[in-house]
């Protein structure tokens, strides 16, 4: 779903690589063309906790971050069920509780497969983690990104922006189209009302 413009015309945008021990975050603005780093870290919830007190620090410490940037959209890296029931149950609870965080700020949120984000920055699907961490700093030069969950995060959001501008673009083609037709069927419209006042005329 498409994030609304701001006022300062962009797009700001929350990218989320969801763990329960780490999860990275990222936030970017998107004006159409260009994007710029706003800021990102890790949520690290300590090891010593349990597994309630965990998915609480991952929910409160995002939902933080989301009253301080205030971005207009969200998206996430989609998770796939690997052999181990116990830890793919787990990561399920540590996204719910991610996601709740913009859920609850009306935010619309986006997940995105994989390979999906590896295509949008570096090409092709199956990219390693030194590669996608390489190319966000290509889109976001001047940042150090050391975390992997980090630029996993911002990877996510440049991806997201990627799609945005597809998605705004296609909207613009769309909106001009039909600005053709309903130019198109008014006029029309008028040369038939033309028409039969001229016929109407013609046979008094």
């Amino acid at each position: 779903m498409l994030g609304k413009v701001t006022k300062g015309n962009y797009i700001r945008i929350l990218g989320l690589d969801p763990g329960l021990r780490r999860a990275g975050w990222g936030i970017v603005d998107y004006d159409g063309s260009n994007i710029r780093h706003v800021a990102h870290g890790t949520i690290t919830p300590s090891h010593k906790l349990d597994l309630v007190e965990r998915l609480v620090v991952l929910h409160q410490d995002l939902l933080k971050i989301v009253e301080d940037f205030k971005p207009v959209t969200a998206a996430a890296e989609e998770t796939f069920v690997n052999q181990n029931g116990a830890s793919t149950l787990k990561l399920g609870l540590a996204r719910g509780a991610l996601l709740l965080a913009p859920a609850l700020s009306n935010i619309a949120i986006t997940e995105y497969a994989p390979n999906r984000i590896k295509k949008s920055l570096v090409g092709v699907g199956h990219a390693s983690k030194d590669q996608i961490k390489i190319m966000v700093g290509k889109f976001l030069p001047r940042i150090n990104v050391t975390s992997a969950d980090s630029a996993d995060a911002l990877a996510v959001a440049i991806c997201h922006a990627h799609y945005q501008g597809v998605d705004l673009r296609l909207r613009g083609a769309n909106d001009k189209n039909l600005r053709r037709k309903s130019t198109k069927t008014i006029s029309n419209g008028m040369n038939e009302l033309i028409n039969r006042a001229l016929i109407k005329e013609a046979l008094r």
